[in-house]
């Protein structure tokens, strides 16, 4: 809400106050707004907590409280609960990639996935603030994008080496992929665009749009599942330099770096010599995160934001919020200088969805959902996104809503 906030536990000093003020214990002081607090904020470690979810007007909310308290919930606690992603701590069954599913949250089971509701609680309270302290000069955040294009291989066929081309014309042949084997070679003797190579598009986009778009190059080792372009391609390095002088660029880190620091640190540092600049965000293979220790990694070699927060196969919150937060280890009660940035769409999610019709419905419905709270909008798509494939048929007119809600009253 952009309020700057002070603390006292001295009650004269509360009761002297003469502007916004609220009290967060078990009894109320007075006058002031008061909300009962739950046991959560004050405790050391981790507990299993039953949780017991409620309906509150167009929402949800949960840890309730009395008839005293100016909401009927925690706003503090339940907010915490999600954006620090607490139940990740916690024992849940993971995907066969390691990977904390939607299917597993709280969200997702009480239905409150598709909403923001830690801004929408946010602007209850503010609500409520206002009505109390009229006022108060108070600030409007207004609603932005940060369009995210994720670059796990930035051509099919171009800048792979010969072993790599006659291993790939070889798995075609024997798979009578004939189409293939025909446009592999008509791209590599330059008769054809590569279909990974949709790089003008977005950057003719960004040209188009004051919201900056946020790239993540993978630069690791090739393995088996990273199956990028070498960086001793200088067309490959040529291409994060060219993107580079328009949009910002980030990390995608190998899905071995993910629990490997010191080859986290490698591809970082190779980034960094391409683009002559520090990395400023980092984004994790497959979207997999292994809390706390993939924050930590990030956070020790002074990388300062994340984009990996969100779910491959869902549309929604992960963390309950479309607003950047810093990450609160819950190991060492800290809050780290890491930014967060959740995403909210993954390309790939919309593809259960058959119609573009449907497509669409969905994106615009979590756009909205976004607007009501003035937040940022983050959706990931990935450079292929945009080609002829007919997978991906209708995404750039996908892509072009997104680019075109900030123009919307």
């Amino acid at each position: 809400m952009g309020i700057p906030v002070s603390f006292t536990t001295t009650i004269e000093d509360f009761i002297a106050h003469d502007s916004l003020k609220m009290s967060y214990a078990r009894q109320s002081l007075g006058n002031e707004i008061f909300v009962r607090s739950h046991e959560l904020l004050f405790e050391q470690g981790l507990n299993d907590w039953e949780i017991k979810v409620n309906d509150w007007e167009e929402t949800k909310c949960f840890f309730p409280n009395n008839d005293q308290s100016a909401l009927p919930f925690d706003i503090f606690a339940a907010s915490f609960y999600l954006i620090s992603r607490y139940e990740e701590y916690l024992p849940h069954v993971k995907d066969e990639f390691g990977r904390f599913t939607a299917k597993e949250s709280l969200a997702y089971k009480h239905q409150f996935l598709e909403q923001p509701v830690v801004d929408i609680w946010a602007f209850k309270f503010l609500k409520l603030l206002k009505l109390q302290f009229p006022n108060y000069d108070y600030q409007k955040r207004s609603y932005k994008i940060t369009p995210v294009i994720d670059v796990p291989m930035a051509y099919d066929y171009r800048f792979k080496g010969i072993m790599r081309t006659v291993g790939g014309t070889c798995r075609d042949l024997f798979g009578f992929k004939f189409k293939e084997i025909y446009t592999r070679y008509m791209v590599i003797l330059g008769f054809q665009n590569d279909p990974y190579d949709t790089f003008k598009y977005i950057v003719n986009r960004q040209k188009h749009t004051t919201h900056k778009f946020m790239f993540f190059f993978s630069v690791g080792d090739f393995s088996t599942y990273n199956k990028n372009n070498s960086i001793q391609k200088t067309g490959f390095v040529s291409l994060i330099k060219q993107v580079g002088d328009y949009c910002r660029v980030g990390l995608k880190s190998s899905f071995f770096a993910l629990d490997d620091k010191p080859t986290l640190k490698m591809e970082k540092e190779r980034l960094e010599r391409i683009i002559n600049q520090d990395i400023p965000a980092a984004r994790q293979s497959y979207s997999k995160l292994n809390l706390p220790e993939s924050y930590r990694n990030l956070t020790e070699l002074e990388i300062l934001e994340d984009f990996t927060m969100g779910y491959i196969n869902h549309v929604g919150f992960r963390a309950g919020t479309c607003t950047p937060f810093l990450f609160y280890d819950l190991d060492y009660e800290i809050q780290t200088p890491l930014r967060i940035n959740t995403y909210h769409v993954l390309d790939f999610a919309l593809l259960k969805h058959y119609s573009l019709l449907d497509k669409k419905m969905i994106l615009n419905r979590i756009i909205n959902e976004v607007k009501k709270v003035d937040g940022e909008f983050v959706p990931v798509f990935h450079n292929y996104t945009f080609g002829n494939s007919e997978r991906w048929r209708g995404y750039k007119e996908l892509f072009n809503i997104i680019i075109e809600s900030t123009n919307e009253s």
